[in-house]
């Protein structure tokens, strides 16, 4: 006689099998999705193929397009008006001798000669009837020598001293002109007096025979130091 199972040893049965059939469902899961990522991956290989192969379809040859010669520009044609002279115009006749003799002498045209004025500078005198003079006379000429100098720099470090002589042309209307260094001494001194003198005021000119005229004068310019 069979030995009759005990309550206990039925329900660790039925929990061995429960197990097992999870086991198999598993199993079935898993070769079921395995199965579908590899037909999706199949399907996507063939869809890129397909791509590939609808590009290669598109392409299109490029062609060179035809360069356009440029179309010449049309120059509107000028006319010329033409002035149509009536008949009834009077002209002026030439008297043109066409005909001339080997041994007839024609005068050749000379110019006339251009004569150029000769500028006759005015004589410059030096001793004159009636001398020319500074207006005041001669303290006034020194004065105003004496307040326009301004002693050079280099004349003063180095101690230079003396007199500086120069000489003009007093004009018929009393300007001067002609200023020239007659003696100097150096340091700046001739140049300096020589500006003095150039910035004198008109003077009363000389006279020779009634007549205002040019005369030649000389003055001392003093340099001292105090």
């Amino acid at each position: 006689m069979e030995e009759k199972k005990s309550p206990k040893a039925n329900l660790e049965n039925k929990k061995l099998m429960f197990i097992q059939i999870g086991l198999i469902i598993s199993l079935l899961i898993a070769w079921l999705a395995f199965e579908h990522k590899s037909y999706d991956k199949r399907e996507l290989d063939a869809s890129l193929l397909n791509r590939e192969v609808v590009l290669d379809e598109e392409m299109v040859e490029i062609t060179k397009q035809e360069e356009q010669k440029p179309q010449p520009v049309e120059v509107p044609k000028q006319t010329t008006q033409l002035e149509i002279v009536e008949n009834e115009v009077e002209t002026e006749d030439l008297n043109i001798n066409a005909e001339v003799d080997q041994t007839e002498v024609i005068e050749e045209y000379v110019a006339p000669e251009v004569v150029e004025e000769e500028v006759v500078e005015q004589e410059i005198f030096q001793i004159v009837e009636e001398m020319p003079s500074f207006p005041g006379g001669e303290a006034e000429l020194m004065k105003y020598v004496g307040s326009h100098i301004k002693y050079p720099q280099i004349a003063r470090e180095t101690g230079i001293q003396g007199r500086v002589f120069v000489g003009f042309v007093v004009e018929p209307d009393g300007s001067i002109s002609n200023v020239k260094l007659l003696r100097g001494i150096g340091g700046g001194c001739d140049e300096e007096a020589m500006r003095v003198i150039k910035s004198l005021p008109k003077w009363k000119p000389g006279k020779q025979r009634g007549k205002a005229v040019r005369v030649s004068y000389q003055i001392p310019v003093f340099f001292k130091l105090q």
